[in-house]
């Protein structure tokens, strides 16, 4: 449950740093932000796999790139849904998608599931016989 509101609170900090880069993205306060990361995360869940499976054809022929035009849909729907979020023009939306999507993964990437850092090791060397290293 930790993970979950950790995981919530980064999409509003996403979301207030795509607010600063960008002219056309308004958020009132941190509670704007905050209910905007809710129904986001909400539009997300519900929303985006029938939209990814009702635009597959579309997807497959741009190699993924209609991906981002959803993305901006479901951003514009939740500046609709929040009072003091607001997101103006087309490509203000696929860049601030683009933005608070890239920030997102890179903060979730170090959170597990209870909500602590987690750092992972990929390479795990261990030293063989004979000096060979596996």
């Amino acid at each position: 449950m930790i993970g979950l509101f950790i995981r919530w609170l980064i999409l509003t900090v996403a979301i207030i740093f795509a607010s600063y880069f960008l002219d056309g993205i308004y958020v009132r306060n941190f509670f704007s932000a905050f209910l905007a990361a809710a129904a986001l995360g909400i539009l997300n869940a519900l929303f985006r796999p029938i939209l990814i499976i009702l635009t597959l054809p579309i997807n497959i022929l741009s190699l993924g790139l209609f991906t981002f035009v959803i993305n901006a849909l479901l951003l514009k729907m939740a500046s609709g849904l929040i009072s003091g979020f607001d997101v103006r023009g087309f490509w203000t939306a696929v860049f601030g998608s683009l933005i608070i999507s890239l920030i997102s993964w890179f903060l979730t990437s170090f959170i597990n599931e209870r909500g602590h850092v987690e750092y992972v090791d990929y390479i795990d060397l261990k030293k063989k016989d004979r000096d060979r290293w596996e």
